[in-house]
């Protein structure tokens, strides 16, 4: 284990200033390269001490900025149009690129790391998908995939989008049945 200052807050880890323990995978391929956590030695705990005011303030700073952000776009929605089969799964999938660039073209411009997808969306829907502004300012985005816009204007208004069913092969021969006895 190996012990790191957080730089700022790390879901499911700590807020910033905190000093954890965490496995030498998880800091050096992630928590250091990505400037998240320092490692815990005298030195840099002094210099963290001696800068602690002022990265909490840059912290807050950042943060409100986030939640101005946060409010001007709530109840953002967009709409991402996709081949799919009759059945509602789509023929690809949706991706966090693929919403990072539809929230770009709506005005809100985030990356694809920003974008918390637990697994890609494989069929048509509403989906509501959490987008980290900030590491304390996460908001909901709802994400309307659909085969036209038709569908999705008629999703977005709550109707139930049923796949559209061919007649059964039970069915044609009942109807080839029943046409036939009444000859």
């Amino acid at each position: 284990m190996i012990e790191l200052i957080l730089l700022q807050r790390v879901e499911k880890l700590g807020q910033m200033g905190d000093v954890v323990k965490v496995k030498p995978g998880y800091a050096r391929n992630y928590l250091l390269p990505k400037g998240k956590a320092v490692r815990a030695t005298k030195e840099n705990l002094a210099r963290f001490a001696e800068q602690r005011a002022q990265l909490e303030a840059q912290n807050l700073k950042r943060r409100e900025e986030a939640e101005r952000i946060a409010e001007r776009v709530a109840g953002l929605s967009v709409t991402l149009i996709r081949q799919a089969g009759e059945s509602g799964s789509l023929y690809g999938s949706v991706t966090a690129r693929d919403i990072a660039e539809a929230c770009t073209q709506a005005g809100l411009s985030i990356t694809r790391q920003q974008v918390l997808l637990a697994a890609p969306i494989k069929s048509i829907g509403l989906t509501t998908v959490r987008v980290e502004l900030h590491p304390e300012v996460v908001i909901p985005i709802t994400v309307n995939v659909a085969r036209s816009l038709e569908e999705a204007e008629r999703q977005a208004r709550g109707e139930e989008v049923a796949p559209e069913e061919e007649p059964s092969l039970e069915a044609e021969l009942m109807a080839e049945l029943g046409a036939a006895t009444r000859l």
